[in-house]
């Protein structure tokens, strides 16, 4: 087993296998990412298991996304002190014992509790393998780093929806999560085996304070947004959650500024291509988050379509962001961070608004080829976020700054689903229906286009040559040691 090394020691260092290394630790981001689209495609057949409506069932998707974000801040500390390995193998086992607790489920309260035990691991095996990159890899190939990193997940939601479709068709929705118990031991035994246990040297004392005040607010206003969203909150209920949100932000807010290492660090956002890239990347992350939700839902409830031929129509979103990963490097080193980043902004949202057009008349290749090519641009919009998010990013401040961003990232994802399902829920009271018809699936679609278009609006602030260097425009700047 490979011995442990110290982070802050050789933060400059550069580790030759980091391919190898990346496709490794992406093998478990397979297995989360296979998790959650195949969960999207069986949605209306576990809600008739559970004896709730398909709608209700938006709460599995959010409880797992809100318990990455409440998580996911530890995340960081807990790498630094305990060594990367250890905790990815932590958060696999993790994630394994919450998939046979889902598979168990005879309520689906019960599941959504499971659900959140699940998000438990993934909180900590989604930053701690993009920190690995970050810390050991040089400027100039964080682009191709990412990519390779992201190569195996993006093959979760390609095969996820077929995947679905086959076991909800031909076996029980249980095996969605007994599926996942293999593929942890395999990624378990190869982390063991090739995956260096790195660590930081020194790290400051753990902010209990600060993941219980965030872990709160983050807590209420997602429920919050869940809750009343599908129409189950009071708006007593609702003003209380949103209420304890905002107030337990504030003192959070309060706690950070007055302790040396807080566990989220608000002072990354004086960083300006950081700060762009959580606040356009949210506007952007919250149509992604819809998109696995109302898809296949729009494809069973709208179109009449069994979860299998949903699942064999709506797995070419993802084949076109599996296409992207060789496209990326070349178009912004082409184009730049800030042009591709305005423009594919605005082509990404048009073809969200085209998704709301979608009706059973329409050939199907039609339907493939706009997924595809929708695919595509959405894939490209991540990619260029999650590496020009870190441009001006001190390697010592890497830990934080991953955990405070993929904290927001998992967070307008769940207020993706939340968004969409409120607006879904919203047009079917205004008509006055009882169930759900494709034009309150384009009410839906187009209500995250128009949150998803500001994101262009957003990019127009980045500096013309941000991220040059990391895009291969620039020469990359010699590492300073920090």
């Amino acid at each position: 087993m490979p011995s442990d090394i110290s982070l802050g020691a050789s933060a400059g260092s550069h580790t030759p296998s980091f391919r190898f290394t990346a496709l490794i630790v992406a093998s478990a981001l397979f297995m989360e990412q296979l998790d959650s689209t195949v969960l999207a495609t069986a949605l209306p057949t576990m809600s008739r298991s559970f004896g709730v409506s398909p709608l209700d069932m938006s709460i599995a998707l959010t409880g797992y996304l809100l318990s990455l974000a409440v998580f996911i801040p530890a995340s960081g500390w807990f790498a630094d002190r305990f060594g990367a390995r250890n905790v990815f193998c932590t958060a696999i086992a993790t994630f394994m014992v919450g998939s046979l607790l889902c598979a168990q489920a005879p309520t689906l309260t019960f599941l959504v509790l499971a659900r959140i035990l699940q998000g438990m691991g993934g909180a900590m095996m989604v930053p701690v393998a993009r920190l690995i990159i970050l810390k050991t890899v040089p400027r100039a190939d964080f682009v191709n780093a990412m990519a390779w990193l992201l190569v195996p997940a993006l093959i979760g939601p390609i095969l996820g929806p077929m995947v679905g479709g086959l076991i909800v068709t031909y076996l029980d929705w249980r095996w969605i999560f007994y599926v996942n118990i293999p593929l942890g031991i395999v990624g378990i035994a190869l982390a063991s085996q090739f995956i260096v246990n790195a660590r930081e040297e020194k790290t400051e004392p753990f902010d209990f304070a600060g993941l219980v005040l965030s872990g709160v607010s983050l807590g209420s206003l997602m429920f919050a947004f869940e809750t009343s969203g599908r129409g189950e909150a009071s708006p007593a209920v609702a003003a209380s959650l949103f209420g304890a949100g905002i107030i337990s932000g504030a003192l959070y807010i309060r706690h950070a500024r007055r302790h040396a290492a807080p566990i989220l660090d608000l002072s990354l956002m004086r960083i300006q291509t950081f700060r762009l890239s959580v606040i356009g990347g949210g506007f952007a992350r919250i149509s992604a988050g819809a998109m696995p939700f109302l898809l296949p839902m729009m494809m069973q409830l709208g179109f009449g379509f069994s979860a299998l031929h949903s699942g064999l129509v709506t797995f070419i979103a993802a084949v076109g962001s599996m296409a992207m990963k060789a496209a990326a490097t070349p178009i912004l080193r082409r184009f730049g961070f800030r042009n591709t980043l305005i423009w594919n902004s605005i082509i990404a949202s048009g073809f969200l608004a085209l998704y709301a057009a979608f009706r059973p008349e329409w050939p199907l290749f039609l339907i493939y080829a706009l997924l595809l090519v929708g695919g595509f641009f959405q894939s490209l919009q991540f990619t260029a976020y999650n590496t020009i998010a870190y441009a001006d990013v001190e390697r010592r401040r890497m830990s934080a700054a991953t955990s405070f961003y993929t904290t927001l990232q998992q967070m307008m994802l769940s207020l993706g689903i939340c968004v969409s399902a409120g607006a879904l829920h919203a047009s079917i009271m205004i008509e006055g229906r009882t169930s759900a018809t494709l034009a309150d699936f384009s009410v839906a679609f187009l209500t995250v286009t128009s949150i998803s278009i500001l994101a262009a609006i957003v990019c127009l602030r980045f500096p013309k040559g941000a991220g040059d260097d990391m895009a291969g425009r620039t020469a990359a700047p010699a590492e300073t040691g920090h």
